[in-house]
């Protein structure tokens, strides 16, 4: 205790505050009930239980010294400040005496335990008495011995003062908050605002999407684990993928982080029905997949409480579209009338009066208040809004805005909606310190949408990708749309070019608002003033050490000779008479050369500024020391010579062989012990194959789940993989449809050895054909021919491909729920959309690459490709130009030190594709018509990531970079559109604009001359391709009447690809803070 530091400028800030007060009190209405006392006694007993809420007068004496002191007296008299204690809180409370106090403090320090006692209580006591009137806090129940000794003795007192109550006085003392409880405030505003928009949302989004069975109270006790659990060598600390995500979360303490209550989740099957008051909890009852979803949660920080609370409707109908939109409006109105000098009731009865205006018959479902006071108490009721409440309001209060309505009903059944927020009062109007999925189409779900109704509201971003982005955000060549008929005064061309041309339109408009939020976070991300890392993580100045001293050189050195001591991984060599050891580390190369009869051995030496390429930034411990950049022996033994020179070759190879392994194996962990599951039988999956295979012959083996992971056992019963549930990052179930194989793939969050290789991936597989059946007819061959025979067949195989399916995603799902149940994350087996996929090389060869919920992914052969879609900052389409038949992306990862994955030659005609799949889960995308070099750009942005955003982010590439662009009128967006599509006017050749926007100059993408955010080509720069056919035919002609023909080199004045290339290479260097260089590729 004697390390706790109080802060005293604080307390004696605040202390004067109360006495200020307290003189003025006849003056303000908030501290009559203090007005005529004559001090002001505060007692404190034994500390709470946990689950209590915080007291009042726990509140302020926190507020007040900054810590609970538990069995500590304050009586605040006029003249002094009187402290009842025991001697070790005495010895921390004294630090307080320096403080500039308005009133001297006198300390009544007890006894300790084994001590005799002392007079400190009678005196306490006796001061007590010797008032008329004492106010303190009435209705506070306090237990303990301290209080039982002070119950004694005042009751054996002769002279009683008269008690008044002081909460009223003390909520008002509590209710303004200063600059220090604000930023507390905030950042626990922040933690929740995060938590809803990153993990909430999205995980309810996930659960509505695969109509995922989970419990309102599992849901609930997953939540409460972002913030850590667990005690000793088993606690998890906070999950830092979500909180990584908020703003002003990065010096958190985490051990003053906690929950206000349990968070509340509802639905339609809550067995106690809706309940909007915190009181409420969150039931047993498995969450329902449709109707309203209601979600209250609030976190405490440094004991100071931020709330909010929001509702999710699915497939809502228009009356509850409407319901909610009026509760969103009520409250922007009501944040304009919460200000200074505003009162309580008054507040209540514009709401009221708000709601009878715009839907009357809701007067009588409308919540009986509308918020509370908060602070270090979640719920002050001196400050509650409600229609009796007559106290004012001042700026720098916090309220709990609580707006719903409850008691509703759709379809028979009842339901409540509501909208929470934690607000600052200002002078003029209030403003919300939580934020985050609040409209309408953030929160309305439409999961089974009707294709014919056209609806334009938002669904579920991860049901985009499931279910919608299917039908709605795919090529419009591809798959139907909805509002994409034929119209009968219109041909089908003409709908289709208004289709594609609107579907081009919004996905422009959306790039444009991705790349702006693209670059506030990024400057937001890196605006602490943290430079970039230059690629250099983990790389520093690595001493070595070749002898710990003269005594340890090998006896060769005696007879001073080169020496090569390969245990040592050292090159020892003679100078002036002495035995110089150098570790091969010092030492870049050897060469031996001749010189007439005489042999030259000559040692290079690793030094500052002579490296190039990737070492160019090797760290050394003094780059400013003097260095021996070369050393030559010359000998007439050969021989001898070409021994050491292959000897120190071979030693340096064997040193970098061993350091590039050791750096492979950086990221390799060590997985915890398997908890076998006891009792009963694992749950199995036989007859699969695994890989990477394991050594020994191939022959398929069971996959077993186990209370904390999962199990393949060979059939030999030798060899086995172990795969704890921490260590999974995704679950994948790939059909069988299409394809050769069934798979169950886990893609890890950290690589296992197994073998001798490391893995990121692990999959276990059965092939769909069976090998066991005579495909090429048995028996029934004697019997039968023609098609009945083949019709069987096809029959059979879907049958058995459909048990196959079957079989392996119901055992992905249980692994999926022992995982969720073994770490309290959800894991969800995810499948791609075959729909949606592309060809492409991310590595040597042309797969098919299948999106699915959360990632892109490859699992039908190694090498297998998973990307997590959420680690992806930014795609860059490249080579996309008319007349060429592939284009590449090149996807780069927020993470800027990871190295950007190229993926080559997927087909042009899937372009479109492409881009819809890109825009429909929210991946800002550029496109280019040459190739960028990315090792000398992404190299630049880590040196400095904030210069990089300030200087304007990745609007170099010309893509809808939200900048300048958004200004341009809609008949250019229109035209730029349609000539993207024009296959018969604009196919010839790249224009300038195209070639143009892959400079990286640093500045806006406006500044360049195309514009990024059209996808195309300007029609309007250059002649049409008629006219053009007519210049051309007309030099030809003149040519031949000049005997020159068309060799003759003079064609400078026709627009031939060759103009354009070079043209290309001309403009398709990178410039700027990136100095990468586009190397056009044809």
């Amino acid at each position: 205790m004697s390390a706790i530091k109080l802060n005293a400028e604080l307390f004696s800030k605040r202390l004067r505050s109360v006495y200020s007060a307290w003189t003025n009190s006849q003056n303000d209405e908030d501290y009559t009930t203090i007005a005529n006392a004559d001090a002001l006694l505060l007692l404190a007993g034994d500390p709470a239980a946990e689950d209590e809420p915080i007291r009042k007068g726990t509140a302020f004496q926190t507020w007040l010294l900054g810590f609970e002191f538990p069995s500590t007296f304050l009586m605040l008299e006029k003249k002094q400040l009187s402290i009842l204690c025991s001697a070790s809180k005495a010895k921390i409370l004294s630090q307080l005496k320096n403080a500039d106090s308005p009133v001297p403090i006198e300390f009544f320090v007890q006894a300790k335990a084994k001590e005799p006692p002392t007079d400190a209580l009678p005196r306490f006591v006796q001061a007590y008495t010797a008032h008329d009137r004492v106010a303190t806090l009435m209705k506070e129940p306090h237990s303990g011995k301290l209080i039982d000794e002070w119950n004694k003795a005042v009751g054996e007192a002769e002279k009683k003062p008269t008690l008044l109550d002081m909460s009223a006085a003390v909520a008002s003392f509590l209710a303004v908050k200063d600059e220090e409880e604000l930023k507390c405030i905030r950042t626990a505003a922040n933690l929740t605002s995060t938590l809803l928009a990153h993990y909430i949302a999205p995980k309810l989004e996930t659960i509505l999407d695969r109509e995922a069975k989970i419990t309102h109270d599992a849901f609930a006790g997953q939540i409460e684990a972002r913030i850590g659990y667990g005690e000793g060598d088993k606690a998890k600390g906070p999950d830092m993928k979500v909180w990584s995500k908020g703003r002003g979360l990065n010096d958190v303490d985490w051990g003053s982080t906690e929950f206000c209550y349990q968070p509340i989740i509802q639905s339609q099957s809550t067995s106690s029905g809706y309940d909007i008051s915190p009181a409420a909890e969150s039931t047993p009852d498995d969450i329902s997949h449709k109707g309203v979803l209601l979600v209250a949660v609030g976190m405490r920080y440094r004991s100071y409480c931020a709330n909010l609370g929001r509702s999710f409707i699915v497939d809502p109908s228009k009356e509850q579209e409407a319901i909610y939109s009026l509760l969103v409006s009520l409250q922007a109105d009501i944040l304009s009338r919460l200000k200074d000098g505003a009162v309580a009731k008054d507040l209540y009865q514009h709401a009221l009066s708000f709601v009878r205006e715009k839907k009357p018959e809701l007067e009588s479902h409308f919540s009986k208040n509308i918020g509370h006071g908060m602070g270090m108490e979640f719920r002050d009721s001196s400050y509650v809004l409600s229609a009796k409440n007559g106290r004012k309001l001042r700026s720098g209060m916090v309220f709990n805005l609580v707006l719903g309505f409850t008691g509703l009903e759709e379809g028979g059944k009842k339901y409540a909606l509501q909208l929470i927020d934690t607000v600052l009062v200002g002078s003029d109007k209030a403003t919300c310190l939580t934020s985050g999925v609040k409209s309408v189409k953030d929160t309305m779900f439409f999961l089974n949408q009707d294709e014919g109704e056209g609806q334009s509201s938002k669904v579920p971003k991860k049901a985009a990708t499931a279910k919608v982005a299917v039908n709605s955000n795919a090529s419009p060549t591809k798959h139907k749309m909805a509002g994409g008929k034929v119209l009968r005064n219109k041909t089908r061309s003409a709908a289709q070019e208004e289709l594609v041309q609107s579907m081009t339109a919004k996905i422009a408009e959306h790039q444009r608002e991705l790349h702006t939020k693209l670059h506030q976070e990024g400057l937001a991300r890196f605006s602490e003033g943290s430079g970039g890392t230059g690629g250099k993580e983990g790389k520093g100045w690595k001493r070595f050490q070749s002898y710990k001293g003269e005594a340890a050189l090998p006896r060769e050195v005696e007879n001073l000779r080169i020496f090569v001591d390969k245990k040592s991984q050292t090159v020892i060599l003679p100078i002036h008479g002495f035995a110089v050891p150098f570790h091969i580390n010092t030492i870049k190369n050897a060469t031996k050369s001749e010189e007439g009869d005489l042999t030259l051995l000559r040692v290079n030496f690793q030094t500052p500024g002579q490296l190039a390429g990737k070492k160019e930034d090797t760290p050394f411990e003094d780059p400013d020391a003097t260095f021996v950049r070369s050393i030559t022996y010359r000998s007439s033994d050969a021989s001898r010579f070409e021994h050491i020179t292959r000897q120190i070759t071979e030693l340096k190879k064997e040193v970098n062989k061993r350091e590039q392994q050791k750096k492979e194996m950086a990221d390799v962990i060590e997985q915890d012990t398997l908890v076998e599951i006891k009792g009963r039988r694992p749950t199995k999956l036989p007859e699969v194959f695994v890989r990477p295979a394991l050594d020994g012959k191939r022959l398929p083996g069971e996959v077993e789940i186990h209370q904390n992971g999962l199990r393949y056992q060979s059939p030999m019963g030798s060899q086995k993989i172990d795969i704890l549930f921490s260590n999974v990052k995704h679950l994948f179930f790939q059909p069988c449809d299409h394809e050769l194989l069934v798979i169950i793939h886990i893609h890890l969050k950290a690589p296992i050895m197994i073998g001798k290789k490391k893995a990121h991936d692990v999959q276990f597989y059965r092939e769909a054909s069976d090998v066991q059946f005579d495909e090429t007819g048995n028996r029934k061959r004697k019997y039968r021919y023609g098609d009945e025979d083949e019709l069987e067949l096809e029959q059979q195989e879907r049958k058995r491909r459909q048990i196959l399916n079957k079989e392996f995603k119901l055992f992905s799902e249980k692994i999926a729920e022992a995982a969720t149940a073994s770490t309290g994350d959800t894991l969800e087996p995810d499948i791609p959309f075959r729909e949606l996929s592309f060809e492409g090389v991310p590595f040597r060869t042309n797969v098919r690459l299948q999106p699915t919920t959360e990632c892109l992914v490859h699992l039908s052969d190694p090498p297998f490709l998973v990307v997590t879609l959420a680690d992806i900052e930014i795609a860059s389409l490249e080579r996309v130009q008319f007349g060429l038949k592939q284009f590449d992306m090149v996807l780069i990862f927020k993470d800027f030190t990871k190295t950007p994955l190229h993926i080559n030659s997927i087909p042009s005609a899937q372009l479109d594709d492409v881009k819809n799949w890109l825009d429909s889960v929210d991946i800002p995308l550029s496109e280019g018509p040459v190739n960028l070099n990315w090792g000398p750009i992404m190299k630049t942005i880590n040196e400095d990531p904030y210069e990089f955003f300030q200087q304007g982010g990745w609007s170099f590439l010309g893509g809808a970079a939200g900048g300048e662009e958004a200004s341009h009128s809609d008949g250019d967006d229109a035209s730029d559109t349609e000539s993207e599509f024009e296959a018969e006017s604009d196919e010839s050749e790249p224009s300038e604009a195209s070639v143009e926007e892959s400079d990286y100059d640093g500045s806006d993408a406006s500044d360049d001359e195309g514009s990024g955010s059209d996808f195309g080509s300007d029609e309007s720069e250059g002649a049409d391709w008629d006219e053009l056919e007519r210049k051309a035919a007309r030099e030809d002609k003149k040519r031949t009447e000049t005997g020159r023909g068309h060799d003759s080199g003079d064609d400078s004045d026709r627009p031939k690809k060759a103009s354009a290339k070079s043209k290309s290479k001309a403009n398709g260097k990178a410039s700027g803070k990136a100095n990468g260089r586009a190397n056009g590729r044809r």
